[in-house]
């Protein structure tokens, strides 16, 4: 080195050094003027480019791979099921594995629903019957139509091996206890099958439990749950089946928080606050649900998340299917008369009607108010606010009345996280809102089940 250089090097060193001692007093106590250092933090932070839309997009799309994304709520119809005609396939369903793989989907809970009917073993018989035809409807696609793309799941390790190995996850809801019966041994079939949450009723009082159906006109067949509705709590607890607190009645629902030594699971509700529907849970069970350790399931149906779209349908809904009706001549029977007719008349008639249901249904939707991914999120916050983001999650009730504007299938499911990550929720946090919530409910609810069947 010259000494030319040398000197200018030393020279640099210490004007470097002259500057560093200048900062470090400019940001001490006794700076005589502060408003030196806001200036060039304020310099500084106007010199970074705010997040541009696709920039965002991109970050969220990095998210929406790593994190596991799972939907508590997917109905299934079982002639979907079947080797020529199943979910390997693009169906005209909201749910099938190619729009999971399109939308990054990774875990889906099918659900075995039954509409509920009348409480006699005949009933009891025809509810058993289409349960187990759906529970073998969902282990036919899983083991024997599509095992190489989806597998069913029965625990939260079982959903990180299955999607660490690049599968698609299944997993199984009860939406319904209502074909259990009255033989309490049927609860464990049920876990055995893979059902892994179970609703005591759904719209429409159960053996179990009283539904939330019953709250318009305040008709009630148990007050809450039946002597055996406590039963059946006891036993999911003891098998590690979530208590489903989705369709129940408010008092009912009261009365399983009161009793599960388990954490619970609202499998598909949103806030009633935002929207005043019997669907919804209110605050006080948002907060017990906290307590409880639970999660709920923040559902993407438009009636349940946007108030407006929610009166529209209870106070124009019905003129337009009369309208719709008129229009296509369709005389609507009495179930009384429905049971008079024959077979073949019987099978023509419910053509009709959903024809003209789908025509109505149509029609409705072009003039309501729409709900959109927006509201959902909505949803989310308000919760998250209320009760803490550890006690909130998502699901769709897609293919079973659930679909909304930005996400009407499993194909849209990136939008969800887009819209969280527009609302600066961080990628743990949405990771926690997709699937971590529920994950810990279920291991929590496992290990109870452990310590039951422990003795303690």
């Amino acid at each position: 080195m010259t000494a030319t250089h040398m000197n200018l090097s030393i020279s640099f060193r210490l004007t470097a050094i002259c500057f560093l001692l200048t900062m470090l007093a400019a940001c001490g106590e006794s700076s005589p003027e502060p408003k030196s250092t806001v200036d060039a933090s304020a310099s500084l932070a106007s010199s970074i480019e705010p997040e541009s839309e696709a920039e965002l997009i991109t970050r969220a799309r990095g998210i929406h791979e790593r994190v596991i994304t799972l939907d508590t709520h997917a109905d299934i119809n079982t002639s979907n099921f079947t080797p020529d005609n199943n979910y390997s396939d693009n169906l005209d369903t909201q749910v099938n594995l190619p729009k999971m793989t399109e939308g990054g989907l990774d875990v889906a809970w099918f659900i075995v629903y039954t509409g509920q009917d009348t409480l006699d073993d005949a009933g009891y018989a025809t509810a058993y019957a289409n349960a187990i035809d759906k529970f073998e409807a969902i282990h036919r696609l899983t083991e024997e139509i599509a095992p190489d793309q989806i597998e069913l799941a029965y625990t939260s390790d079982d959903v990180r091996r299955i999607n660490g190995d690049g599968k698609k996850v299944a997993m199984i809801g009860i939406e319904n206890a209502y074909p259990v019966g009255l033989d309490m041994a049927n609860i464990e079939d049920f876990h055995r099958r893979g059902g892994r949450y179970m609703s005591l009723a759904h719209n429409g009082h159960s053996q179990f439990a009283d539904s939330q159906t019953g709250e318009m006109a305040n008709e009630y067949l148990h007050g809450g749950l039946s002597d055996i509705g406590r039963d059946a709590i006891a036993e999911m607890n003891r098998l590690g089946i979530m208590v489903d607190i989705s369709h129940p009645s408010m008092d009912a629902i009261s009365q399983m928080l009161d009793i599960s030594r388990a954490p619970v699971v609202a499998s598909h509700s949103s806030a009633r606050s935002l929207t005043n529907h019997t669907r919804n849970l209110s605050d006080d069970l948002l907060q017990r649900v906290k307590e409880n350790g639970g999660v709920v399931q923040t559902v993407a149906f438009g009636s349940y998340i946007n108030e407006a779209r929610r009166v529209f349908l209870q106070t124009e809904r019905t003129e337009i299917i009369e309208r719709v009706a008129a229009e296509l001549n369709f005389e609507t029977l009495t179930p009384e008369q429905v049971a008079a007719l024959n077979p073949v008349a019987t099978l023509a008639y419910e053509a009709a009607q959903q024809a003209m249901l789908q025509t109505a249904n149509a029609e409705v939707n072009k003039v309501a108010p729409k709900a959109t991914v927006s509201d959902l999120v909505d949803h989310i916050e308000y919760m998250v606010d209320l009760i803490g983001l550890e006690h909130v999650g998502i699901s769709s009730d897609f293919d079973g009345g659930g679909g909304i504007d930005g996400w009407n299938d499993a194909s849209e499911t990136f939008n969800v996280t887009a819209e969280l990550v527009r609302r600066k929720y961080s990628e743990e946090e949405i990771g926690m809102l997709w699937s971590g919530n529920l994950l810990r409910v279920l291991d929590d609810v496992q290990l109870v089940a452990s310590d039951i069947q422990a003795g303690n």
